[in-house]
Formats: structure tokens, C-alpha cells, sequence
């Protein structure tokens, strides 16, 4: 069925991007299977082209072309972009990777009767290592529902969780690379300090973080006991959490979720 499919995407900012290169790098679709428009035609085309994707003019084109549509756009333009295509948006899968937009909201502004989902991806999709949270609550049947993970579950880990969760468990995943990005940073810096050179550094920061997380994934192991099975008594890794403890590592990564969620 996913040879046939055609994925549009109304927006093509960095999120929509981001998923377009995972379908593609994963092969779960052909170029010639995405459609997208967005507001600046040269920067659209530069984005598509290249790559053999498709660039549309308008918002019509894309949900005339496509089979399931993905609604990338600000939070702010949901009701101008999706006034003029309500009645197109009937009969197609839509899934929206807009923050603060989940169920019932997009009832208020789709048609009745229309087929979505509410999602919250993060940028790692891009190279199929990505996380899209989903919405528990949706109005697709079984076999779209189906479909939707067929498509998307090659470059993604899909969690469905409660609405009232939908929020911060997308800053957990959305905002969470950013974070992550600076302890990889300051890792690296760490490197370097002691003479390896940077770009190694790096690399062996980057590694190591993608090998943890794959870890705990795989394994289903409680943080503590994979942070315990590396700190020997009085060996240098205790030490080292010692210090992070004493400089309030924990507390600073959970006010920083408080300050997004507060």
C-alpha cells in the first residue's frame, strides 16, 4: 500500500523537513510520493526539488494530491490555512505535528466527520531515530491508525499517551534534543580541555549518548541501575556523579521542563 501513497505536507519548516528526510532515508516512501507547499516558493522549491520532491503552489494542491496530510504550520495559522480546505480534508488522514493543537481543539475547526490525529515529533526522525507522541484520543479508524504507524514507525519510536500528557511529553522529546545537544557540547568541551581534539570529542559524545538512550530502550533498564553498573566504589565515575549531584544537575534539567511547562 505505501507504494501508491502520497504524503503532503501544508508547511515545510524544519519539522516537516525533518520527517520528509526520515520517510526518505529510511525508504518507507519515494520522492516522488511527497508533496509540500509553504509560504516562500524559491525556499520551498530549494527544499523539494533537489531531492525529487514535489512543490505545490497552494494548500489545495497538496490535499488534492495527497492520500495523508500532515498540518506543519504555526500554531497561529491553523484557522487561515484550514479554512479554504476543510471540505478537501474530509476523506484524508490528517496528522498534525502542531504544539498545543490535540483533539478537540481541531474538532472546532475541521469539518465533522474529518479523520486526525494530534502528534508532537522530534527533529531526530530525520535519520529514523526520532520520537512522535501521539494523542490517545483521534478519530481514526483501525486500518488508518494502522496505516499512520506503518508510515511513520520506521523513523520514529510512536507513543500514544493521555492529552493531558500530550504536552509535556512533547517537551520531553521536542525540547529535550536541545538540552542533550548542550550536555554533548559541554562534553565535548571537556575533551578538549584534556587535548582531544574536537571533532572527536564530539563524536565519542555523540556516540555515547546514542548508545545510552538505544540502551535503555532496548533494555527497558531503570536509569539508576544503568548509572549503577558504571560506578564501581571509589572509582572515578562516582566521583563524577558526586559532582554533578553537588552542582544540581538533576534539579537544573527538571526547572527547565518547569519553565517551558509553568
Amino acid at each position: 500500500m505505501l507504494e501508491q501513497m502520497k504524503i503532503g505536507f501544508i508547511g515545510f519548516g524544519n519539522m516537516a523537513q525533518a520527517l520528509a528526510t526520515g520517510l526518505l532515508y529510511k525508504k518507507v516512501v519515494k520522492p516522488e510520493q511527497i508533496y509540500a507547499c509553504a509560504k516562500n516558493w524559491e525556499k520551498l522549491c530549494e527544499n523539494t526539488k533537489p531531492n525529487g520532491m514535489n512543490p505545490c503552489k497552494d494548500a489545495h494542491e497538496v490535499v488534492n494530491q495527497a492520500d495523508l496530510v500532515v498540518i506543519a504550520v504555526k500554531p497561529y495559522m491553523i484557522e487561515e490555512v484550514i479554512a479554504p480546505i476543510k471540505e478537501s480534508l474530509r476523506g484524508k488522514i490528517v496528522f498534525s505535528v502542531v504544539a498545543g493543537y490535540p483533539f478537540e481543539t481541531y474538532e472546532k475547526v475541521l469539518e465533522k466527520g474529518t479523520h486526525h490525529i494530534s502528534t508532537i515529533p522530534n527533529t531526530p526522525v530525520s535519520i529514523g531515530e526520532g520520537i512522535i507522541v501521539c494523542e490517545e484520543k483521534h478519530s481514526l479508524t483501525e486500518d488508518e491508525w494502522e496505516l499512520v504507524k506503518q508510515v511513520f514507525s520506521p523513523i520514529a519510536l510512536i507513543q500514544p499517551v493521555d492529552t493531558k500528557l500530550l504536552s509535556v511529553a512533547g517537551t520531553v522529546c521536542g525540547c529535550g534534543p536541545a538540552f542533550v545537544s548542550m550536555f554533548l557540547e559541554a562534553l565535548g568541551d571537556a575533551g578538549v580541555k584534556y587535548g582531544i581534539p574536537r571533532e572527536i570529542a564530539y563524536r565519542l559524545a555523540g556516540q555515547m549518548i546514542a548508545g545510552t538512550g538505544k540502551l535503555q530502550v532496548t533494555t527497558k533498564a531503570h536509569p539508576g541501575v544503568m548509572k549503577d553498573a558504571v560506578c564501581s566504589p571509589g572509582g572515578t565515575t562516582i566521583k563524577g556523579v558526586a559532582s554533578l549531584e553537588k552542582n544540581g544537575f538533576r534539579s537544573a534539567v527538571i526547572e527547565a521542563i518547569d519553565a517551558i511547562e509553568g
